[in-house]
């Protein structure tokens, strides 16, 4: 299968074009490393350097693949950059996936494969979360996500185009030649061990007094392989449309369980600060991934915090300076 991975630069999309060439699919990849890193991407894969905005571009390099799927990782991810610049989100989110989903269509593109959130959600009435549940985004990169998923399904209904859409909390953990390198870091678990590496003064908890079994606030983590590997195992399977998916643990881990997990993994004591709860900070995100396994038979295998912090630590220690230093 000859497969067009958009965003295939960034951490996820990276691991993704690793795993398909794993998985023996031809991979091409697109991105214009905003966000990601051209030395995450392996030297012998077919790069594009292109912006999803630019139709005419997206257009040539769609049209003369001749591509099996497209999987589509590339956005801007950061919530609070969303409200403070909805137009970028809505522009780069929005209009570039608009834009590639139309190249596809055109180009008869019989199958696709999209990275959601589950920021569609925005607060949830219950938990675990279900696909069917309310979708009601708080925020404009949650609103664009959810955007792009309902032209899918438009999209779907109407022309010969099957589609996943895979909805998530958080990612983490790496594989040995790729993990996570973003400028900022906002993400806990990078955060934490940037402390460890002398990269920040402190980590900070926000918020100890919450409706948890520790008081800290409670979130679903998947290990960026197993994430990945359900996104190929899609490729598969989208005879017909598969719809929205979960991915997810249905536990989660507090905050202050990455923490002791840190501090077990690395051997090293992390200088933690607790502070005041953020704004909107929910007590407690988890998804129901009944869906992705009774649909494709995944199951997050590594996605114990143990594994996801230990390989992100081996990570960050052979590549101190990211793909900065090269060796991506």
């Amino acid at each position: 299968m000859r497969v067009l991975v958009a965003g295939g630069a960034g951490y996820i999309g990276s691991v993704a074009v690793e795993r398909l060439r794993d998985d023996g699919q031809d991979v091409v990849v697109i991105d214009n490393l905003i966000k990601g890193h051209r030395a995450a991407v392996p030297a012998d894969v077919p790069f594009h350097d292109i912006d999803l905005r630019d139709g005419a571009a997206v257009d040539r390099v769609v049209s003369d693949g001749r591509f099996d799927a497209v999987m589509h990782f590339a956005a801007l991810t950061l919530v609070g950059e969303s409200v403070e610049e909805p137009a970028k989100y809505y522009q780069a989110n929005v209009v570039g996936g608009l834009t590639l989903l139309e190249s596809a269509r055109r180009a008869d593109i019989p199958r696709f494969v999209f990275s959601s959130t589950a920021a569609v959600y925005g607060e949830p009435e219950r938990l675990p979360i279900r696909e069917e549940d309310p979708k009601q985004p708080i925020n404009p990169y949650g609103e664009t996500k959810w955007i792009i998923e309902r032209a899918l399904e438009a999209y779907s209904s109407r022309y010969d185009l099957n589609y996943a859409a895979f909805r998530y909390f958080n990612v983490a953990g790496a594989t040995e030649a790729r993990g996570e390198d973003h400028h900022p870091e906002t993400h806990v678990i990078p955060i934490a061990l940037f402390t460890l590496l002398g990269k920040r003064d402190k980590f900070m908890i926000f918020g100890t007094d919450y409706p948890t079994e520790d008081g800290t606030a409670v979130r679903d983590y998947v290990h960026v392989v197993d994430l990945v590997d359900a996104h190929v195992a899609a490729l598969g399977r989208l005879d017909s449309s598969l719809g929205p998916i979960n991915l997810g643990t249905k536990d989660g881990f507090s905050v202050r369980q990455i923490v002791d997990a840190v501090q077990r993994v690395t051997g090293r004591t992390l200088p933690v600060v607790e502070g005041p709860r953020r704004a909107g900070d929910p007590a407690a995100l988890i998804a129901d991934a009944t869906r992705a396994r009774e649909l494709l038979g995944w199951e997050p295998e590594r996605s114990t915090m143990d594994e996801m912090i230990g390989s992100a630590w081996a990570w960050y220690q052979a590549h101190p300076e990211g793909y900065r230093d090269g060796l991506g």
